[in-house]
């Protein structure tokens, strides 16, 4: 009778007693650029982000045109209008800081962490869609903001009859390298603030420390010895990152230092995916 109850229950389901599969990579993307597009504060950090570059920027260069007749002959030889339209970046960047920061903090402050990791069970895999998608949104936004900020400056120095860039030059490298490397040093801030909001897990924590290493360290430079300050300015990651927008000929090339700043921020996502595989939700 037994065996008759057996065969009658039928083979069994097909899967049965397998675990789900893994959702893929491309799967964990789309579900990470539903969960970053659809958060209203991305778009009004985004926004945040092009309007004070923009404005700034061009703020920069009306203070600029209001003291150009007063100027020395040798503060004219030194004005930079490439240089001078992207300025609003210093400012700027700190939006990008905290929504790539929010991106992971956000998650454990509402409790979606837990949600997330059940889905995607593999750490690792949950926190590169992450990365991935932050830097492809911040790299975009950093584009449109680089685009916005240069047209601002340069249509106020062209306005004022200042040295400016002609259009027949947009196409020049000495455009287009300062230009497109506000979205690259965006694209790099960004994974370097999501992977220091994934190591501290709070808001408010990481936004701290990454003011930090953004504004006040850099700023210390000035009370250190002369010899130590020259170092220290040139190799901070930040500073050097800069130089690929706002190059300074007391600084490093523009290449070398975005990689000193791709480097530091190599080093901390390592440190955040470790952190991230080994600790609890």
């Amino acid at each position: 009778m037994s065996r008759v109850s057996i065969d009658a229950a039928g083979p069994p389901a097909a899967g049965a007693g397998r675990a789900a599969a893994a959702p893929g990579f491309a799967d964990v993307l789309r579900s990470e650029w539903t969960k970053l597009r659809t958060l209203p504060s991305t778009l009004y950090t985004l926004l945040a982000f092009a309007v004070i570059g923009i404005v700034l920027s061009g703020f920069i260069a009306v203070g600029n045109a209001a003291v150009w007749e007063d100027m020395s002959a040798a503060e004219r030889a030194d004005f930079s209008p490439m240089t001078m339209s992207l300025y609003g970046l210093i400012l700027a960047q700190l939006a990008v800081a905290v929504l790539g920061i929010s991106t992971v903090t956000g998650e454990y402050a509402t409790g979606l962490i837990g949600t997330s990791l059940a889905a995607v069970p593999r750490r690792g895999r949950l926190l590169a869609a992450k990365a991935v998608v932050f830097a492809l949104v911040a790299l975009a936004a950093g584009l449109v903001t680089g685009v916005g900020m240069f047209a601002a400056g340069q249509a106020v120095f062209a306005g004022q009859d200042m040295p400016h860039l002609a259009p027949e030059t947009w196409d020049t490298a000495e455009v287009l390298r300062p230009v497109l490397g506000v979205g690259l040093y965006s694209a790099v801030l960004g994974l370097l603030a999501l992977a220091v909001g994934a190591l501290a897990r709070f808001t408010a924590g990481a936004v701290g420390l990454l003011v930090a290493i953004i504004v006040l360290v850099p700023s210390l430079g000035g009370a250190l010895p002369e010899s130590w300050a020259e170092t220290f300015d040139t190799y901070w990651p930040t500073n050097a990152g800069l130089q690929l927008v706002l190059h300074s000929e007391e600084g490093l090339d523009p290449w070398a230092g975005f990689g000193v700043l791709c480097a530091f921020t190599a080093a901390v996502l390592a440190a955040a995916f470790a952190a991230f595989q080994r600790r609890d939700a």
